[in-house]
C-alpha cells in the first residue's frame, strides 16, 4: 500500500465530511482559507521556478474566488455586494496577471486582500 495515497484518500474523505456538515457561514470560511492556501502554493511553487504548478495553484485560487464571487446574493445588500463583486473580480484579474508575470508581489497583494475579507467574515461567525 502506498502511504502517499492512502494520505490523500484520508484527506478527500476528511474534506468531505467536513464540507457536508459546515453550515454556509463555515464554508465561505473554507473557501477563503483555500484560496489563501493556493496562493501560497503559487508562490512556492514560483520560487521553484514550478511553471505548471504555479499555473495550476493559481487557477485555483481563481476558481476559488470566482465560487465566493458567484455566491454574493445583492437582493440582501446591494451596495455592499456590488464592492464585494468588484473586489473579487480585481483579484482574479491580478492574479491572472500574476500568473503572466509570474510576479509574487501581485500573489502577496491578493493575499493580503482575501486575507482581510476572511477577518472580518471570520469575525461575524454565528
Amino acid at each position: 500500500m502506498n502511504p502517499m495515497r492512502a494520505l490523500r484518500q484520508y484527506q478527500s474523505v476528511n474534506s468531505h465530511a467536513q464540507t457536508s456538515e459546515a453550515s454556509p457561514h463555515r464554508l465561505v470560511q473554507m473557501l477563503m482559507q483555500g484560496g489563501l492556501d493556493r496562493i501560497a502554493q503559487a508562490k512556492g511553487a514560483l520560487e521553484r521556478n514550478d511553471t505548471a504548478g504555479k499555473g495550476l495553484c493559481i487557477g485555483k485560487a481563481v476558481a476559488i474566488i470566482g465560487g465566493l464571487r458567484e455566491g454574493l446574493d445583492p437582493e440582501k445588500s446591494p451596495t455592499p455586494l456590488a464592492d464585494l463583486d468588484s473586489l473579487y473580480d480585481y483579484m482574479m484579474r491580478r492574479l491572472t496577471e500574476a500568473n503572466i508575470k509570474s510576479d509574487p508581489l501581485i500573489l502577496d497583494e491578493v493575499a493580503g486582500l482575501l486575507s482581510n475579507i476572511k477577518e472580518g467574515w471570520d469575525a461575524i461567525a454565528p
